[in-house]
């Protein structure tokens, strides 16, 4: 007869320790990050936000609202109190009134895998860059106006927004929103007859 002899392992439990997450203060109109090797990784592995001049990284509504989400860093408010989803909401809204569009086209974007920053300075909304090349490496593809689909846009408007797009070599997409927050995206350029 044979013995089946089934040895013990022992099994040692591990103290799991949670990761802390990088603190972000929500200052005014922006939010910012100390300089630190969490911000820097956010900064080069996924290209959020800007390093100032004091290494600190200041982040936009849109891309601090997305890394809540994603559970990436804690927004905090000068007195050191937790924003929720809800309160942080409510504060860019007021910021921006047209906040929630903007931010359902940023958040598609993004999840996408597209990398997406704002375009102030062309006078769009967004700049997009295509999947894997980082800013800096080349130039955005499209530069793209979040719109709800209730709203209406002039023929100036749009004639402005096609001037822009044409103006700075970028192709203009427009980020259409419904009420449960899914986005279609529609490409416009010009056609010479």
């Amino acid at each position: 007869m044979v013995k089946k002899v089934i040895k013990k392992k022992t099994i040692e439990k591990k103290k799991i320790t949670k990761k802390e997450l990088p603190k972000a203060v929500f200052s005014q109109e922006r939010v910012l990050l100390d300089k630190s090797e969490e911000s820097k990784e956010l900064y080069d592995s996924g290209a959020f936000g800007k390093i100032l001049e004091d290494k600190n990284l200041q982040i936009a509504l849109q891309e601090a609202l997305f890394l809540m989400e994603k559970k990436k860093i804690l927004v905090i408010d000068g007195r050191n109190k937790n924003f929720t989803f809800k309160r942080f909401l409510k504060r860019a809204n007021q910021i921006e009134p047209n906040f929630w569009i903007r931010y359902s086209v940023y958040k598609d974007m993004r999840n996408r895998g597209y990398i997406v920053k704002t375009a102030l300075k062309f006078g769009a909304d967004f700049r997009v860059y295509d999947r894997g090349i980082k800013p800096g490496e080349d130039h955005a593809r499209w530069i793209i106006y979040p719109v709800h689909e209730g709203s209406t846009l002039t023929w100036y408007e749009f004639a402005a927004k096609n001037r822009v797009a044409h103006s700075t070599k970028k192709r203009l997409m427009m980020g259409v929103v419904d009420d449960e927050g899914d986005v279609t995206y529609w490409e416009i350029k010009w056609i010479r007859p």
